[in-house]
């Protein structure tokens, strides 16, 4: 059985939640009203999974999530607006540690909550077995980067910058990756030879705002792709939510293009659609292919291909992978030149890009 803490001021909310979950038969559940609630709640029921509402009376989401991380942690999933407001508290929430977040309904709950909840029992189901991830040395680099980049001095450009030089870097990752990802990217150094591009899952409202926080801790610049965008040396490409990122050709140039989203993928933007259009454009042995934490399988045939015609590719490892599937999902393909931990990636990608 899975015990799962149901939080929401919504009373509402809180029933239509706990009928959806009560329908899948192995879940125990509680609920609590508010922040406070639910910080004793996970003392006294200690749950295996919790969602969390942001917007609480008493005790906000943000600040219970940090005391039951700082108690018992626990998988938490986040339970937020569709709004540039609630993208930001969601990144903060992941930071402090909580494992995925769904978009909240808007309009009549009771319909609304239809049309995320095949999506939201997945989720939590998925979150039940997550690896609850500790602050690490790397969250310390990051944070000494941002203050870096805040103090008045004038940004160093990267080299060679408008230039999409010989190789790539693209990235897969779902569940966990945002704070994955904060980890990693930051580490790329100014004059990083190669452009990155990045799938990860994510609604199209948070995209834009993931993108900007990143491009905070980063030295390279970090953009959303939400127009067609020449892939060039020093950026980082963040697939548009809600649509799934290509590599094609214009004008001579490599571009990053938007594509709206179709049924022959399951997951979006396509990890597996990325690495099909890079082959399609890039000596696949200038590629280099990393697949991090998530659910599912996506972008796994696609980055094995990579591999067999040359490609290097990068599997994170189940030790520190909030969820393992897509990792593991490649390696089980044979298609992970290596498997590596968080903490060595960054240096991984620096090594091999010769910086």
């Amino acid at each position: 059985m899975i015990k799962l803490l149901i939080v929401d001021d919504s009373a509402l909310m809180r029933r239509q939640l706990t009928t959806l979950f009560q329908d899948q038969v192995d879940f125990v559940i509680r609920q609590a009203r508010n922040g406070k609630e639910a910080v004793q709640e996970n003392r006294d029921f200690q749950p295996d999974v919790v969602t969390l509402d942001i917007n609480m009376p008493e005790m906000d989401g943000i600040t219970a999530l940090s005391l039951i991380m700082a108690e018992r942690p626990v998988p938490v999933v986040m339970v937020s607006s569709l709004t540039e407001k609630g993208a930001l508290a969601t990144f903060e929430a992941l930071n402090l540690g909580a494992v995925d977040y769904i978009a909240k309904p808007g309009g009549t709950i009771s319909l609304s909550i239809r049309d995320i909840s095949d999506e939201l029992v997945v989720k939590v189901r998925t979150a039940a077995s997550a690896r609850i991830k500790g602050r690490s040395p790397i969250k310390g680099l990051a944070q000494r980067l941002r203050e870096e980049r805040e103090k008045p001095l004038p940004r160093p450009v990267a080299v060679r910058r408008g230039v999409a030089g010989e190789g790539l870097v693209v990235i897969g990752v779902s569940t966990g990756g945002p704070r994955t990802l904060e980890e990693i990217l930051p580490l790329l150094p100014v004059d990083y030879p190669w452009p990155v591009l990045v799938a990860q899952h994510m609604p199209a409202a948070f995209t834009k705002s993931f993108a900007e926080r990143l491009n905070a801790l980063c030295r390279l610049s970090v953009v959303e792709v939400a127009s067609p965008l020449a892939i060039e040396t020093g950026t980082i490409y963040i697939a548009k939510g809600g649509a799934d990122m290509l590599v094609v050709q214009r004008a001579g140039k490599m571009t990053a293009i938007p594509k709206p989203e179709t049924r022959e993928f399951l997951w979006h933007p396509s990890v597996e659609l990325l690495g099909r259009s890079t082959l399609e454009h890039y000596d696949p042995a200038r590629v280099v292919a990393v697949m991090l934490t998530g659910m599912g399988y996506d972008g796994a045939d696609a980055f094995t291909e990579i591999r067999k015609r040359g490609g290097r590719t990068i599997a994170e490892s189940e030790e520190t992978a909030v969820v393992f599937g897509m990792p593991a999902e490649l390696i089980e393909r044979g298609g992970a030149s290596v498997v590596l931990p968080l903490d060595k990636i960054a240096l991984q990608l620096n090594a091999w890009a010769g910086c």
